[in-house]
């Protein structure tokens, strides 16, 4: 089972898919050329680097940069514009912890929440090896989906290096929540796929550096531990994501949080596939940032901003 779930997110989060079966039935391959490094300003350098040098690879999936091999985590800020509710959320991208879709899921949701009065914050979290040729890297991926051992995969949950990134970014933004114009109580994390993952072990992982609130949009759906001190989640994930059939079928993570008596909003849509980012604009996926708002201000997380 391992080995097919390991095959569905290279082919879903690697190749920016919206799911896995179009993966496997030809759709456009990974790019095979590297592009410049973009400029990231205001970027971060978080204190759990990989000793060495930087490795990094940026390229592009479906037309929006994704990067790879990243050793250097960073916290790139996006901050309001005028007076902000005080709200701040961490943002994890997906990419089956072999790169990251940091555009889709990391820069253009930022924006978003940006826009809406919350402070974001995209984190670039250490991520697997991959090959440093980006036309080996293409091509042992065709491979891998084909069903060939290539040497790497995604890693059945997340990784202690991705660990200890979210929880320094977390440290990070509340120790400077003055310096953001934040409320150091109201700083949230969430991820999309592997950022899901991620996010999910933040939340076990935690203890005293819990955020006030986490948000694992198209995450792991198996069981998890849930702690004493959890905070309210909100999950978004579609009924056609594949994610969900490797849960069983079950949605299991949202049982165990209301096993453990814990508050969760959870919306499965009809459909919409694997990794829709802001959401398609086809399918109702796209109203899951204005439902997370909604949320959010009935929580008391946020006001409107007056």
């Amino acid at each position: 089972m391992m080995r097919q779930l390991s095959l569905l997110l290279l082919a879903s989060c690697a190749l920016g898919l919206s799911n896995p079966a179009a993966a496997q039935a030809g759709m456009p391959e990974v790019a095979r050329e590297t592009v410049p490094a973009p400029a990231q300003p205001g970027a971060l350098a978080l204190p759990t680097a990989t000793p060495g040098p930087d490795r990094e690879i940026w390229h592009t999936d479906a037309g929006q940069l994704a990067v790879r091999n990243v050793t250097r985590p960073t916290l790139n800020p996006f901050l309001p514009v005028g007076r902000g509710t005080g709200a701040a959320v961490i943002i994890a991208p997906g990419g089956g912890f072999l790169g990251l879709a940091i555009e889709k899921e990391g820069w253009n949701v930022a924006r978003w929440f940006a826009n809406h009065g919350i402070a974001a914050f995209v984190l670039k979290y250490r991520v697997l090896p991959t090959p440093v040729s980006q036309s080996e890297f293409a091509d042992k991926l065709a491979g891998a989906i084909r069903g060939e051992k290539v040497g790497f995969g995604p890693p059945d949950d997340t990784p202690p290096e991705a660990l200890a990134d979210g929880l320094a970014a977390l440290r990070h933004v509340r120790a400077h929540a003055a310096d953001y114009g934040i409320d150091p109580a109201r700083i949230g994390f969430m991820g999309f796929s592997a950022g899901g993952f991620l996010t999910r072990s933040v939340v076990e992982h935690a203890g005293a550096d819990m955020p006030a609130f986490v948000a694992p949009i198209y995450p792991n759906m198996r069981p998890m531990t849930v702690p004493d001190n959890a905070p309210p989640m909100f999950v978004g994930i579609a009924a056609d994501d594949f994610l969900i059939g490797m849960a069983g079928g079950r949605t299991a993570l949202v049982d165990s949080y209301r096993k453990a008596g814990k508050p969760i909003e959870f919306h499965l849509f009809d459909h919409g596939g694997h990794g829709f980012g802001l959401g398609n604009r086809d399918d109702t996926t796209s109203q899951w940032p204005d439902l997370m708002l909604a949320w959010l201000k009935v929580r008391g997380l946020i006001k409107d901003q007056n």
